[in-house]
């Protein structure tokens, strides 16, 4: 069984994987972590935005309500909460060894 960094051991006798075959996490290119990492970067503009840009012209805008800065904190606890998800509950995928002959180039022309 191959023990490289991804991979989550299982019982060879696992129903659900076969012995040639072992389990691999998708880790950093779960979609979920870019989600939340773009989400995460927005919110974080939105707060600083919130923090040093708030004016009485823009008070004036929201009746006082300072917009940014709360919609950046609600975009920052989102963002925390795809991270927490994604590391909570992988994406799990069975990798096995190619069969023989599936890396030899075919021509499908004549099919």
């Amino acid at each position: 069984m191959n023990t490289h960094k991804g991979t989550t051991p299982e019982p060879a006798d696992s129903p659900d994987v076969p012995a040639d075959a072992h389990v691999e996490t998708a880790g950093a290119f779960d979609i979920r972590t870019f989600i939340g990492a773009l989400v995460g970067l927005f919110g974080l503009i939105l707060v600083a935005m919130g923090l040093f840009a708030f004016t009485p012209h823009e008070a004036a805008k929201t009746d006082g309500l300072n917009a940014n800065l709360w919609a950046g904190i609600a975009m920052v606890v989102v963002a925390i909460l795809f991270f927490v998800w994604a590391k909570l509950d992988p994406i799990r995928m069975i990798v096995r060894e190619n069969e023989d002959g599936a890396e030899e180039p075919k021509d499908i022309a004549a099919l």
